[in-house]
């Protein structure tokens, strides 16, 4: 059974609740393993790609960056008093983490335009 990807709608407020907190620091280093995943999730599917071992380590290595960047924040966020409920709304799969940082690579493009 395959699991339903991340709505755009619960992204959304996830990525708000994120970019109220007041730990800019973390917050930063969150959107940019957020990048980096985004891109190497793309690049993996390109067809050229697909029997590249190297592109799939650096994947699974940056998807646990990520999944980092998302752990150490909400603690922290809670410690201080801020809310942090999104890291329980986000789940523990791996794909709907990873689907996030799709969306944070997305609303980050759409804001520079």
């Amino acid at each position: 059974m395959g699991l339903i990807p991340l709505e755009y709608s619960v992204a959304t407020a996830v990525y708000q609740q994120i970019n109220r907190s007041k730990l800019a620091d973390m917050r930063n280093d969150q959107i940019e393993a957020a990048i980096r995943y985004a891109e190497l999730r793309v690049r993996s599917q390109r067809p050229e790609a697909v029997d590249d071992r190297q592109i799939d380590a650096d994947r699974t290595r940056t998807h646990n960056v990520f999944i980092d960047t998302c752990n150490i924040p909400a603690r922290n966020m809670a410690k201080i008093g801020e809310a942090a409920g999104w890291r329980q709304t986000l789940g523990e799969d791996r794909k709907t983490i990873g689907d996030l940082a799709c969306y944070v690579h997305c609303f980050l493009g759409l804001a520079a335009r």
